[in-house]
């Protein structure tokens, strides 16, 4: 049984971990780095260690120093959270030569899924539809731009290795494409270490549909239905929301037989999301597979009531599923807005500085995933979300109303953040509608 879990990660996704170990009665292992002496999850957990400077190089991403700190505690188990070490294949590799527990699947899948080629090509052999794209790995501009050839215009260029929108860039045309190659090589180099790449046909204005699932080490696989994340910026989610209203139930079945399919092909374990887009004529592709927990993972866990931390500690802990596909059942509408330290007037400048004042919502049907407080500084060294604020309805359109309400009262002084700007998308008509697509805020 697992006992004690170390949190290598920091911000509202470390609170969240650590308020469900608590429920299981599982004693948390915080880490921190010089900047972060002060932050919330250092406070909640029952040990805390720091393990370096501000850097996340030299902090969040060492995986000797997390290690370390995992053996120095007699923490038996190491939780990810997203982001950081979450989808490395070798610290998953590192853990498991330590006997360290690693709360996601196992080291090999990691570096199978998180290889967009080798991803696909498992997708290829087990019949789920795929976007047309490169058959190896690219590294230079001129095989590239023979593989976008060969392909047909526009295509986007993606990091092999990574996620969350980094190291993208779209090719309208052939004359576009070294310059965009060269960005997004750079981009992927800086933000994983990798300058492997990989190209795919772009497909227009579709929207962005993931499936949730779970699956055992015994070979049981669920999906919890789909959330509908077409609201970004620079590939980057900023809205999300469960149900799709844009997914029928025969759509809802035959997408989540496909997501199923996928976790088994990838011989899966833990929570984890298949992504795809979806054609307005009702064709959808796989886009990739996260191997680990999302931002967006509340929304799920309120249309379906299951909590998926703790659903991950348990599988990681050999138990299986309590549950079978005719059971997850997905009641009203929920929906995710993320908020961030960042000026929307500004181009999104990122805004670090200290919270001098600050009123977060509350009321039936409101949750907010955060680790901020009054006097709490925001640095300038990590990711600029503050807080996820979620709602749940019954209806999309009462689940609207409760979000516009929700953003109105946030209050969150001596620093600049996004919620005026997602208040604006929240009323906007197409939004309201659910005529949306990936590329809904280039056009406002």
């Amino acid at each position: 049984m697992i006992e004690k879990v170390l949190i290598a990660n920091r911000g509202e996704i470390a609170v969240r971990i650590i308020r469900a170990c608590r429920e299981m009665g599982i004693e948390t292992v915080a880490v921190y780095s010089e900047a972060d002496r002060e932050a919330l999850h250092t406070q909640l957990a029952d040990e805390a260690i720091c393990i370096g400077p501000a850097s996340s190089s030299e902090s969040y991403l060492n995986m000797e120093r997390i290690v370390s700190a995992t053996l120095v505690s007699g923490a038996d188990a190491i939780h990810p959270g997203f982001g950081f070490l979450s989808e490395n294949s070798r610290f998953a590799e590192l853990c498991e030569q330590c006997n360290i527990t690693f709360i996601g699947p196992n080291s090999s899948v990691i570096r199978k899924m998180g290889n967009k080629q080798e991803a696909r090509n498992t997708m290829v052999a087990a019949d789920v539809p795929v976007i047309p794209g490169s058959q190896e790995p690219i590294f230079d501009a001129k095989k590239g731009a023979a593989a976008a050839k060969a392909i047909g215009y526009p295509v986007i260029v993606k990091a092999a290795l990574g996620g969350g929108g980094k190291g993208m860039r779209v090719a309208e045309t052939s004359d576009e494409f070294e310059s965009s190659f060269n960005t997004a090589q750079k981009e992927a180099q800086m933000a994983f270490g990798d300058k492997t790449m990989y190209i795919e046909h772009f497909v227009r204005h579709p929207r962005h549909i993931e499936f949730q699932i779970l699956a055992d080490k015994h070979g049981n696989v669920v999906h919890l239905g789909e959330r509908d994340c077409s609201i970004q910026r620079n590939h980057q989610k900023m809205i999300e929301e469960s149900p799709s209203i844009a997914i029928s139930p025969e759509m809802r079945y035959k997408m989540g037989q496909a997501a199923v399919k996928a976790a088994k092909a990838a011989n899966y374990s833990s929570a984890g999301t298949i992504e795809f887009l979806l054609e307005k004529n009702g064709n959808f592709f796989f886009m990739e597979m996260n191997t680990r927990i999302q931002v967006e993972h509340p929304v799920t866990e309120w249309v379906t009531g299951i909590d998926l931390i703790k659903e991950q500690i348990r599988i990681a802990d050999g138990e299986i599923l309590n549950y079978t596909q005719d059971d997850i059942k997905m009641t009203g509408h929920a929906i995710e807005c993320r908020i961030n330290a960042e000026n929307p007037e500004k181009n999104f400048r990122p805004s670090p500085g200290t919270i001098t004042d600050m009123y977060l919502p509350g009321g039936k049907g409101v949750r907010i995933d955060s680790a901020i407080y009054s006097g709490y500084t925001v640095t300038p060294y990590y990711d600029s979300m503050l807080a996820k604020l979620i709602v749940h309805a019954e209806t999309r359109e009462e689940a609207i109303r409760k979000m516009q309400s929700a953003l109105g009262e946030i209050i969150i002084e001596g620093i600049e953040t996004n919620v005026d700007y997602q208040y604006e998308i929240l009323h906007h008509p197409n939004f309201e509608s659910g005529d949306i697509d990936i590329e809904f805020i280039e056009t406002l």
